[in-house]
């Protein structure tokens, strides 16, 4: 169309402002993926994935995990620490931690290991059980386990373990009580464990996780705390094994200002405690390096203001002002990013399965003798709406005569036929406003919400609280993009809901031309043609977040790798099958096999007493028995 281009249509969805690199739209109006940056040949077209999936016979929704994303992710932050420290002439070195709790998923930690293997890139874990995967998965002997949380005893044992197989765990105390237990579990089995201590900062980050800092943190300890820990230390004869400083101030940090502030704090106190004799080899200054999903590149919740780059800039360069101003050494700088590692390379793509819209159903509003006053009223206000010079009268006019005839037809003044033929004059007439006054300047407040009232609501076949946690529980945006017909005007403004039964399963705020709104312009349906919706950045929690709400299971999940002598540039290296009925049930206490036992007996009841024919009893019993086997999601056509 003449009104329509690619740019258009990335000025719309802004694939190219939060896609990383990653993400672009093509010249065929197809979402395509280039997972490694540093090799733009190769170039996968996403609708081709589509059609992979489909021949592999892989119900949708599906999960795809493009790994070479994450494999350059992890390149990508350890090769600029390297670079920046190389540049800034700065002595200490960089290990980094990926925080499993951000994705658990084994296959994803596998791949961060592997990728992270010529870095030392280790991992990092803040649970019993996160501690016992790490000690599986990290073997890595020059990589550290930065053990966080709140620990007791067996997870002390599992630490000095990890100490007694050679590898570098970091226990970071997190409250002064677990000090005493660190160094009589050490004593005990007669193991010299690697300590640090996380100091409650007094610079708040910015964003939705700000309260992570502060003197309500829920974790860390305070300078007076840390000063305590330090003597004890050196009383027990253990000084040596103090040898970390962290700190954390907030996920998904939205200011380099706050960076730029918490190491300053940081940096004094690695200094200071130096100077009192503790020596500590590493700073770990945490998590919180943020991406952009809005591509606003903004302090709004959902963006940041700076780049992977500046962020490592402001750390080394910070600790190397400070130090050199105290004449302490350089540290060893250790981060805890796991948004910023897992986030792009994972997206949820759902088929869109109907339409539902707010006049979608309209009846014949012929005139008929002896109408209601409120009928004839709203026919004549459509009847001559080019006449009135006065729109915004009209529409308090309509929405008057609307509410008055509801209120008529509860007191058995108005029959339900009349009132319908009142709600599709109604609609017509607000449709008619929209376009009315799409093309003015000044719209007036009321009529602001028209476009959302009369958008429509596209029917998506997922579940948000299992794959979108986020944007239902804290609002979080998540980029949605149609992943085909970019090429084409999008016509239809729409809110996405999914297929749970309830009212909050919703997806109604955008990023839409870096302003956020509660539509969604996407393109209307074709009956012979299926629609894919892909939400995008949901590598980073919504993977291992989502609940059963429903009993809508995990998804299938689709893992790609490129390969630039493939015709598609791609393939799918495994397919990892979601939650079966079966499988959420049994999660639930309930006993599957019991349960198509006693549908048996029932269908066998109905077969006895001739309600029900034989074969067609025994086709029930299949059928209940294949659903129980069978996707938690609707089937795909």
């Amino acid at each position: 169309m003449s009104d329509w281009s690619i740019d258009a249509a990335e000025r719309v969805y802004g694939v190219s402002q939060w896609g990383g690199g990653y993400f672009h739209i093509g010249e065929n109006g197809n979402v395509h993926v280039t997972p490694v940056p540093t090799n733009p040949s190769i170039r996968i077209d996403f609708k081709s994935v589509l059609d992979e999936i489909h021949q592999e016979g892989v119900q949708f929704p599906v999960v795809v995990r493009f790994h070479d994303i994450l494999r350059s992710q992890v390149a990508n932050l350890n090769t600029i620490f390297k670079d920046t420290i190389e540049r800034a002439e700065y002595q200490g070195r960089y290990q980094g931690v990926y925080p499993v709790k951000v994705n658990q998923m084994r296959e994803v930690v596998e791949e961060i290991v592997d990728a992270g293997e010529p870095f030392s890139y280790g991992l990092e874990a803040g649970s019993k059980a996160e501690l016992i995967t790490v000690l599986a998965m990290n073997t890595n002997e020059d990589s550290l386990t930065v053990l966080n949380g709140y620990k007791d005893e067996e997870f002390m044992r599992l630490a000095m373990l990890g100490c007694k197989l050679g590898r570098k765990m970091v226990v970071v105390v997190e409250k002064y009580s677990e000090l005493l237990l660190l160094v009589k579990v050490a004593k005990e089995l007669d193991v010299e464990p690697i300590i640090g201590v996380r100091a409650k900062m007094t610079v708040k980050g910015r964003g939705k996780w700000e309260g992570s800092a502060g003197d309500r943190a829920k974790f860390g300890l305070t300078i007076s705390e840390i000063i305590k820990t330090a003597r004890y230390l050196e009383s027990q004869g253990m000084a040596h094994c103090l040898s970390l400083l962290h700190f954390h101030i907030g996920s998904q940090l939205t200011d380099i200002r706050a960076i730029k502030e918490a190491m300053t704090e940081a940096a004094r106190i690695y200094a200071d405690l130096h100077k009192m004799g503790f020596p500590l080899d590493y700073v770990d200054v945490g998590g919180g390096l943020g991406i952009d999903y809005d591509g606003s590149n903004s302090t709004n919740e959902s963006s940041r203001n700076y780049s992977m780059q500046e962020y490592v800039s402001d750390v080394v360069y910070g600790l190397k002002e400070m130090c050199d101003l105290e004449g302490v050494p350089h540290p060893n700088i250790v981060s805890e990013s796991g948004r910023a590692i897992t986030a792009h390379h994972s997206c949820v793509v759902t088929e869109i399965v109907g339409e539902i819209k707010s006049d979608a159903a309209s009846v014949d509003v012929t005139e008929c003798d002896n109408e209601h006053v409120f009928l004839k009223n709203i026919r004549e206000l459509a009847e001559h709406f080019e006449d009135h010079k006065n729109m915004h009268e009209v529409f308090n006019d309509a929405t008057q005569y609307k509410e008055q005839a509801l209120d008529a037809f509860k007191l058995r003044v108005l029959s339900l036929e009349e009132l319908a033929k009142i709600e599709t004059l109604y609609w017509n007439i607000m449709a008619r406003l929209q376009a009315w006054y799409s093309t003015q300047e000044y719209v007036p407040e009321e009529l602001q919400e028209l476009d959302y009232s009369l958008s429509s609501q596209y029917l998506c076949n997922f579940s948000v609280f299992q794959s979108a946690a986020d944007t239902w529980a804290i609002d979080q945006l998540l980029p949605v993009v149609p992943l085909t017909r970019l090429d084409e005007k999008p016509t239809v403004n729409c809110s996405l809901v999914d297929i749970t039964c309830d009212s909050d399963g919703k997806i109604d705020q955008f990023t839409i031309g870096r302003e956020i709104t509660d539509v969604l312009p996407v393109h209307p349906l074709k009956e012979d043609e299926k629609y894919f919706m892909g939400l995008f950045l949901t590598g980073a929690y919504q993977d291992v977040m989502g609940d059963m709400h429903n009993l809508f299971g995990r998804l299938n999940e689709v893992h790609i790798f490129s390969y630039d002598d493939d015709p598609e540039d791609f393939y799918i290296e495994e397919v990892v099958k979601g939650s079966s009925v079966d499988d959420v049930l049994n999660i639930m206490q309930y006993n599957p096999k019991a349960m198509a036992s006693d549908v048996k007996r029932a269908i066998d009841k109905q077969v006895a007493a001739g309600t029900i024919k034989p074969r067609e009893g025994v086709r029930w019993t299949d059928f209940y028995e294949d659903c129980l086997g069978g996707y938690t999601y609707l089937k795909n056509k």
